[in-house]
């Protein structure tokens, strides 16, 4: 992969991260626990995000081997006790943070189609590839982190539905999720990107992606 393309890579896809972060604390001070605003996450500064393994040496190390690319933040802090009903608040809150990229990709994806109505000649390449690009890590970002597998947040969205009898599944998930969600990418994987593919082709539409690929 080139190296200019890779940083931008990176940044795209740490920016995206934060913007995920960002909105889980912000869903939680709307139901009323301001735990992220008091230790200053509620902002778009790197440096009060950024976890150096996650955000930077797992992104390029999974670059150069040729991998999924894929990497985190430092989670926004969150405490239960300050939602009245604090198993269906951490399911708003897990399901803050895929719906933000979504939201993202769709603003990018509306910028992308306008750019496919004008000529093609006129179409600016590194501006096309720029919003392309935002378009698919997001829409990445939020797929990835549906799957319900602790840390990810697909596993918030499930333990808030799941009854208390199931306290057996949640502690073998919360136990083991990191380990079998490290099998799973490296193992077989490949069904999500097709996934993530055709939702970016919904998004950007045909020739827009016809034109990236």
């Amino acid at each position: 992969m080139d190296p200019i393309f890779s940083i931008f890579f990176i940044l795209v896809l740490i920016f995206s991260v934060i913007i995920h972060e960002i909105s889980h604390g912000y869903i939680a001070l709307y139901l009323g626990d301001d735990t992220a605003l008091r230790a200053g996450r509620l902002t778009l500064n790197p440096l009060k995000h950024l976890d150096i393994f996650g955000s930077f040496l797992v992104p390029i190390f999974l670059i150069v081997a040729g991998g999924p690319v894929f990497g985190w933040a430092k989670p926004v802090p969150y405490d239960p006790r300050f939602l009245k009903e604090p198993k269906k608040a951490a399911g708003l809150i897990a399901l803050a943070g895929p719906l933000s990229n979504l939201f993202v990709a769709s603003i990018f994806a509306i910028l992308v189609r306008i750019l496919t109505q004008v000529s093609v000649g006129a179409i600016t390449p590194q501006l096309f590839l720029f919003f392309n690009i935002i378009v698919q890590i997001n829409i990445a970002l939020a797929l990835f982190n549906l799957i319900p597998i602790p840390p990810l947040d697909g596993s918030g969205i499930l333990f808030s539905f799941l009854p208390s009898s199931a306290y057996k599944i949640e502690s073998f998930l919360r136990r083991y999720g990191f380990f079998i969600l490290l099998l799973l990418i490296f193992s077989n994987i490949s069904f999500l990107g097709e996934v993530i593919f055709g939702l970016y082709k919904l998004f950007v539409g045909p020739m827009a992606a016809g034109l990236f690929f």
